[in-house]
């Protein structure tokens, strides 16, 4: 059978930066492909080329006629007031009993298909929008970091979808785990070059590897052997009895030829402050009750964890985990009870929303000098900032033009040059490739100092935490078991319809047995706040596309004053996005 997709010879550039040169792709219905690349490599930009947002500027993408696209959409398709049946009608043009049949693989069944999507949590959505995608039953699916934000649950549904799904796709992503799980091909974007290897990611990355030694090993054999003969030909050549000797020793050394190895991309180099280990607790909480004003999130809350852990909080999406960790370092009041940390803690902070809101007039080097202790010297911040990967000119670049690898890279490095014994860090990896986000795992493994994160990365968290911190159902405990445990409990309650159904009866306002006027005030606040983040999601969309068109002007601009002027643009645009973020994630941790 044909291929359903090609890609071939296809090159395309942002200014001075290729980002396809030459590059080929053949995309089969009956395999799966993990798609990886440095950030900023070209993927997403590939994968616009390959839906016809994007033009190429040579080649040419070959598309079947029988090739039926699906691509899992970021933006909410959904109408106000719109059901999850309703929805599905509507977008598919499928009968109701179709809709149902096809919404129960995904737990979206009874009351639920009756339910006001803006009611529903992100991950929920996440699921009828899956629903959609196979009710137009597409031949090849391209999913763009699909993972991004799910909660546990959500990923394991979406990874049992894809693999029993009987089609071809394409993922984009960073989740090592998700890749291996799910693709059985593996495609590498690097240096505008597309290389496919017929396996899954981990193969595909010992295989990288023992090439490069096998390939280093050949041109060491030949340097040697060509070393030989040069000495050979030299010795022998003047001589009339060997020159024939020398002459077809020569015939031999221009027949040797060395493999042409690319040098290794450059690697980030991530070394956290060295901090004096310490025993005891190093943070303790008693009868501790987060939220807001008007929502309590969980209450009741006795913790104590020890200096030298790394605890992984973890639960479903809206449950809390980002209150909890506000609420800990004191960016968020809590609503009774107290919390302390133990003496000489010195906390480090890294937030969602902190990439966005970097000050978008300093410089890399700058914000870094701002960021560092008194003492720190020139040169040390110019050490960080290389292992980072912003060396020479690129510590001279605005924050505002940075992409969002490149703002999470700078606001990581920004931590490394304080003296913090603590880090609390929400969703780290979020926006990093997978090599930063390995050389994370590699430096927070090392770290003498206590660790509170959250990831959605199964890999970072299996490799990171040393303990479990759950929050779920107005509780926040300790779970008392590894990463694994958690995970497999998990993974049992989606089998035995424990967690869904949980999940399913918050979503629809009935976790708890309220009366009538109550629950209608519960509902009518609910939409508000859905309402309030759905307004919100619109102008983050809007801010972000305004910023990057602005960038793009700028980098263009020859004209100072013009270059000025799109400057002051890009700050204000570039704050109220960040407003905008902040303000998105306060509302996700209320509507609980």
């Amino acid at each position: 059978m044909p291929p359903l997709l090609q890609l071939q010879d296809a090159h395309k550039r942002y200014g001075d930066k290729v980002l396809l040169d030459g590059a080929d792709l053949t995309i089969n219905d009956d395999a799966k492909y993990g798609l990886i690349g440095r950030n900023g490599a070209g993927k997403s930009t590939m994968a616009r080329v390959l839906l016809g947002e994007e033009e190429l500027e040579a080649g040419e993408v070959i598309r079947s006629r029988k090739l039926r696209l699906g691509y899992l959409r970021q933006h909410d398709p959904f109408l106000p007031g719109e059901t999850v049946e309703q929805f599905l009608m509507r977008d598919s043009g499928q009968p109701d009993w179709r809709c149902g049949a096809v919404a129960a693989q995904f737990e979206l069944k009874g009351p639920l298909l009756e339910q006001e999507i803006r009611e529903l949590s992100g991950g929920w959505q996440t699921r009828v929008k899956l629903t959609a995608l196979l009710l137009h039953d597409p031949n090849l699916l391209l999913l763009d970091e699909p993972t991004n934000f799910l909660d546990l649950r959500t990923q394991l549904l979406l990874e049992e979808f894809l693999k029993g799904f009987n089609g071809g796709c394409l993922v984009i992503s960073h989740d090592r785990t998700f890749l291996e799980d799910v693709c059985d091909h593996t495609v590498e974007l690097s240096r505008g070059k597309l290389t496919t290897f017929p396996g899954r990611l981990e193969a595909f990355l010992e295989y990288k590897v023992e090439r490069r030694e096998h390939d280093e090993r050949v041109n060491a054999t030949v340097m040697t052997k060509r070393k030989q003969l040069e000495e050979f030909i030299a010795k022998n050549r003047a001589n009339a009895a060997t020159a024939s000797q020398a002459r077809s020793k020569a015939k031999q050394l221009e027949r040797l030829e060395t493999i042409h190895l690319e040098g290794p991309e450059t690697a980030v180099n991530i070394r956290l402050p060295q901090v004096d280990p310490r025993k005891g607790t190093a943070l303790a909480c008693r009868n501790l009750s987060i939220g807001y004003p008007d929502h309590t999130v969980a209450e009741k809350i006795d913790l104590d964890i020890d200096h030298g852990a790394r605890m992984a909080i973890v639960g479903d999406n809206g449950q809390g985990k980002t209150t909890f960790l506000r609420t800990v370092v004191e960016s968020l009041p809590p609503l009774a009870g107290e919390f302390k940390w133990g003496h000489h803690c010195v906390l480090g902070v890294y937030a969602q929303h902190v990439y966005g809101s970097l000050p978008p007039n300093m410089t890399v080097q700058e914000y870094l000098e701002r960021r560092a202790t008194v003492d720190t010297s020139t040169q040390a911040i110019l050490d960080v900032a290389g292992s980072f990967l912003f060396r020479g000119p690129e510590v001279e670049k605005k924050t505002q033009v940075l992409s969002g690898g490149e703002r999470a890279r700078l606001c990581l490095a920004g931590l490394l040059v304080g003296k913090h014994n603590v880090l609390v860090l929400d969703e780290p990896g979020n926006h990093l490739d997978v090599e930063t986000l390995e050389a994370l795992a590699d430096a927070l493994t090392e770290f003498a100092g206590t660790i509170l994160f959250t990831s959605h990365d199964r890999h970072f968290m299996h490799r990171v935490a040393t303990g479990v911190i759950e929050v779920r159902d107005g509780r926040v405990a300790n779970y008392h078991g590894n990463y694994d445990s958690y995970l497999y409990r998990v993974g049992k309650e989606i089998a035995d319809g424990a967690r869904g159904a949980t999940a399913a009866t918050k979503a629809s306002g009935t976790s708890e047995p309220l009366d009538k006027e109550a629950r209608k005030k519960a509902n009518q606040q609910r939409r508000e706040l859905r309402k309030q983040a759905s307004n919100l999601e619109k102008q983050i969309a809007q801010f972000d596309a305004q910023r990057n068109k602005l960038n793009a002007t700028l980098l263009e601009t020859t004209d100072a004053k013009e270059a000025e002027k799109l400057h002051r643009e890009l700050t204000t645009v570039s704050e109220q996005l960040s407003q905008a973020e902040e303000r998105w994630l306060e509302l996700q941790e209320q509507m609980v």
